[in-house]
């Protein structure tokens, strides 16, 4: 008896040895954790991190001009995923075909699960939008796609300019920058004087060819009582259009929170939801990574452009269009000014990993592979001169195992695994979504 109690005494001190060597040991990892958080100069406190749920309307970040409300949010969710909204294709076999969730649905975390997304001239789907093809019917300059890396509306309550090159709205960092709303433009739309996300979609629905007006509202006439309960202090002449579609639609995108991953759940709980690689890398995150500089607040993003080295969209990628140079250059094709060229928005990072793109030109694959190339900090794109690189992106001495850390921490802890959640039982047209081209609607199992 007294050997087997020696022997259970020894096998449990070499467990706790091992747990605290590989760095398991959960309580004081979580304490660390805490220390991280609190040391960091861009992090307010634990606090500030946390998501509000997303029915917590007075605690989501909104735009005074279009106050959320859950009629706004009921229809908007509908629109979001109205493939009927598709009425201005160039062809007539991609009319009532694509929708806003075309490029931005929940199984590629609401990016798009290709390299570029494509919404008229699309076929397909495919599991997580990988599937999604070019319609050979179409001419490839007639094809809808996005110009860049599709950014997610996940936690899009938090960016009060929007795109890549923060071109859309009208407040904040671009106050200023009138000059360059350009006249019959989908810049112009940032005179209406909305924050990004409301202009965004509002000017969205024009440029991938969706329109909302009273003809609409007469094909489907469901939607018309959904209109008049969300918007009845707007004029009839004014009720159903796409301004009101698209402030629909940003309050809906507003609710799109990723509170359930691991990480909020840690936030507001302070209980064991991180494993112990996960703590891991969190704790680097906020120390020797530096990754909060850029990426901090409940999104972990920020209203920061830096200039990192990547490279635009490339053929091999699945490119359709080329990129003109104002693309290319980020910001400072929208600014024109020189301080800004190759600057690009700072991401979010919530539930990132179901679409295999990262940078806003797709030119990585993996989680991993970002953070490796960040952590080298050696431009990948020689077409950017050194001296417009972000004093950012600096070497940063992590080893194989940090690095796989890291990478975990960002790849699970982050990651919220019900987005459907957020989406409707079906839309009233009747049609598929987030596509209802043929082969779409096969993978999809519906139509």
């Amino acid at each position: 008896m007294m050997k087997r109690t020696i022997l259970l005494g020894l096998i449990f001190c070499l467990i706790i040895s091992s747990c605290v060597k590989n760095g398991t040991n959960l309580d004081d990892l979580n304490s660390q954790l805490i220390d991280a958080i609190e040391s960091n100069a861009y992090i307010k406190n634990l606090e500030s991190l946390i998501l509000p749920q997303s029915d917590d309307y007075q605690g989501i970040p909104q735009d005074p001009k279009n106050p959320i409300t859950i009629e706004k949010i009921k229809l908007g969710q509908l629109l979001f995923h109205e493939t009927a909204l598709g009425r201005n294709a160039k062809m007539d076999e991609g009319m009532g075909s694509y929708s806003c969730a075309s490029c931005h649905h929940s199984a590629a975390g609401f990016q798009a699960g290709v390299a570029q997304g494509i919404g008229d001239g699309g076929l397909g789907f495919g599991l997580k939008g990988e599937g999604r093809i070019t319609n050979s019917n179409y001419n490839l300059q007639d094809v809808d796609v996005q110009p860049l890396r599709s950014p997610t509306v996940l936690n899009t309550a938090y960016q009060e300019i929007t795109l890549w090159n923060g071109q859309f709205g009208a407040t904040g960092m671009n106050t200023g920058t009138e000059s360059e709303w350009k006249e019959d433009t989908p810049i112009a739309t940032n005179e209406m004087g909305y924050q990004g996300v409301e202009t965004q979609a509002i000017a969205g629905l024009k440029v991938h060819r969706m329109t909302v007006d009273e003809s609409f509202v007469h094909e489907n006439p469901e939607y018309r009582s959904m209109f008049d309960a969300a918007f009845s202090e707007f004029p009839t002449d004014q009720k159903y259009s796409n301004e009101t579609a698209g402030l629909a639609i940003a309050a809906y995108e507003r609710t799109i929170l990723a509170n359930q991953s691991p990480f909020q759940n840690w936030l507001n709980n302070r209980s064991n939801t991180l494993t112990s690689g996960e703590l891991r890398g969190a704790i680097l995150f906020f120390e020797k990574g530096e990754c909060a500089e850029c990426h901090n607040g409940p999104a972990l993003n920020s209203m920061s452009f830096h200039a990192l080295g990547m490279d635009d969209l490339k053929s091999n990628k699945g490119m359709v269009h080329g990129l003109d140079e104002g693309v290319k250059r980020g910001r400072g094709g929208f600014t024109k000014m020189e301080k800004d060229y190759y600057k690009f928005k700072t991401p979010q990072l919530y539930s990132i990993q179901e679409s295999p793109f990262y940078g806003h030109g797709s030119s990585f694959e993996s989680i991993e592979a970002v953070i490796r190339y960040k952590n080298k900090a050696q431009k990948e794109n020689n077409g950017i001169a050194d001296r417009y690189l972000s004093n950012s992106f600096r070497p940063l001495g992590l080893n194989d195992e940090e690095v796989a850390d890291l990478t975990q921490f960002i790849k699970t802890g982050l990651y919220d695994n019900n987005l459907k959640r957020f989406l409707p039982q079906g839309v009233l047209s009747g049609h598929c979504f987030p596509n209802n081209d043929k082969i779409s609607q096969r993978e999809l199992g519906c139509g």
